[in-house]
């Protein structure tokens, strides 16, 4: 049960970031989390609303993993998932913004752990 709170809260927050990418992006909200002027973010508009729709794949994979029949499958999707938010995570960090090694990452280490255990 407690594994499966901590990957809703890591779906719970991919659904945020993809609010925020596909359509608070140039909002002040959206300006703030990314750190970004209105004309860097009016230029990158179509990127964020992608990058957005794929938070929302990894969202959905990991409601997927909670809510399917099989405990045994379910499982096995929230360990895919998680893994591919840790990767992308990894990726996010390295390139784009060291926080998101925390803000992402370690939410999901968390939920994988729980999921593991």
């Amino acid at each position: 049960m407690l594994a499966s709170v901590f990957v809703g809260i890591v779906a719970v927050e991919h659904i945020y970031i993809l609010i925020l990418e596909m359509f608070l992006w140039t909002s002040p909200r959206g300006l703030k989390a990314f750190g970004q002027t209105k004309e860097q973010a009016e230029r990158s508009k179509s990127l964020a609303a992608n990058q957005g729709l794929y938070n929302g794949f990894l969202a959905a994979g990991l409601i997927w993993g909670i809510v399917h029949p099989e405990p045994a499958i379910g499982r096995s999707i929230e360990i895919f998932f998680l893994i591919c938010v840790i990767i992308a995570a990894l990726y996010g960090g390295a390139t784009a913004k060291r926080s998101i090694w925390l803000v992402q990452g370690l939410p999901a280490v968390v939920a994988l752990l729980f999921v593991l255990l």
